[in-house]
């Protein structure tokens, strides 16, 4: 019982989604159409996606990678700059919690092997910034991505409209920020790990199912076809991958369809949220995940627009601010909190100023644009 009260303090978002889904109940009481609430596909490729990636990274393929590539860097600057460029792109394709528990204990393994240990907060930052950017570049780089792509039917060529400039004003700030920072020359050293073997195979049979996901969420490969095949996959080539995803995720979601859809079935509520969000999707997105986070911000407020765009654009700016802004942004506190438990006050206040300054400079980009 202990341990289970423990884990409840852990998921947080996970409580209150079913608190609220229940609360709803109470007014809605379950009948057929609560089944039309869950979104099926969204809840398919999330475990497809989450169970792949979590293969390709007990492989340590993403850790042999970023390794390869610290080693040819000769000054802090270029450290940093790898250490912090890393997640920005790899988020793009294994979503920004995955690039996070890659790279943010990499990146204090690093830095404190190389004696620049008061390089940590900065970087790590640094680094929450760009995977939580970066990851909105693509249908399949954070959740909220996932579901409003596949909620509004998106298209392709529509989703990249909306987030590319931002994306690329993102990874123009993080240059600017490498360029300011002091630099000196540095001996990288040669970083070791706990690394299980390298199997080729596995990592062949993990890029392919990568593909396959890739077809699912163009909706080329069926879902019926996709999950149970990753299932099958991962059961026979690594059982113990199906316990690395991330089932509180998943049930997350499931809690806020339930209460989503129950609020939009209450005349009153539905009528309020049209008039505030209507024409103020940005805004609205940004605002609500500075409270709730933008993964039940963006199941929230899918319920009263139709402008999608405007929302999956509101709710991937919304990952800026507050700690709780980006549930991936735990990650990098957990861990500075572990390592470096006298950094704690400094890392947020660092982490609250640079992510203030980040969207403060991305909403007057979204004023310009217009």
């Amino acid at each position: 019982m202990k341990r289970i009260l423990q884990w409840l303090r852990g998921e947080t978002v996970l409580c209150v989604a079913w608190v609220l889904a229940l609360v709803t109940a109470v007014f809605i009481p379950p009948d057929a159409q609560y089944m039309s609430y869950v979104d099926g596909h969204t809840l398919g490729m999330l475990f497809a996606l989450m169970a792949v990636m979590a293969g390709l990274q007990r492989q340590g393929l993403f850790f042999r990678l970023g390794r390869a590539m610290l080693g040819r860097t000769q000054t802090t600057r270029q450290l940093e700059g790898v250490l912090i460029l890393l997640p920005f792109f790899v988020s793009m394709a294994v979503t920004n919690d995955v690039a996070l528990i890659t790279f943010v204990p990499f990146a204090l393994e690093v830095l404190s092997l190389a004696g620049q240990t008061q390089r940590v907060i900065p970087v790590v930052v640094m680094q929450t910034i760009a995977a939580n950017l970066g990851s909105m570049a693509t249908p399949i780089g954070n959740p909220q991505n996932l579901y409003l792509y596949s909620r509004y039917n998106m298209g392709l060529v529509a989703f990249l409209a909306t987030v590319l400039p931002y994306v690329l004003a993102c990874l123009v700030l993080l240059v600017v920020f490498l360029m300011v920072r002091p630099s000196q020359s540095l001996e990288v050293p040669f970083v070791s790990g706990e690394i299980p073997p390298l199997s080729g195979a596995r990592v062949a049979v993990y890029g392919v199912l990568f593909l396959l996901c890739l077809g699912g969420v163009a909706q080329v490969v069926p879902l019926y076809v996709l999950c149970p095949l990753v299932l099958v996959v991962m059961f026979i080539c690594d059982r113990g991958v199906l316990l690395k995803v991330d089932y509180a995720l998943l049930a997350t979601f499931v809690g806020f369809f339930l209460f989503v859809g129950n609020l939009g079935r209450v005349p009153a509520v539905t009528s309020l949220f049209q008039s505030l969000i209507q024409g103020q999707e940005v805004l609205c997105g940004v605002v609500a995940s500075q409270v709730i986070s933008n993964v039940p911000a963006a199941l929230l407020l899918s319920g009263f627009t139709d402008n999608g765009t405007g929302l999956l654009l509101g709710v991937n700016l919304g990952g800026l601010g507050t700690l709780i802004a980006s549930m991936a942004s735990l990650i990098s506190y957990k861990y500075i909190a572990r390592a470096f438990p006298q950094k704690k006050g400094a890392y947020l206040a660092q982490f609250t100023g640079l992510n203030v300054a980040f969207l403060a400079v991305l909403l007057v980009l979204w004023l310009i644009l217009g």
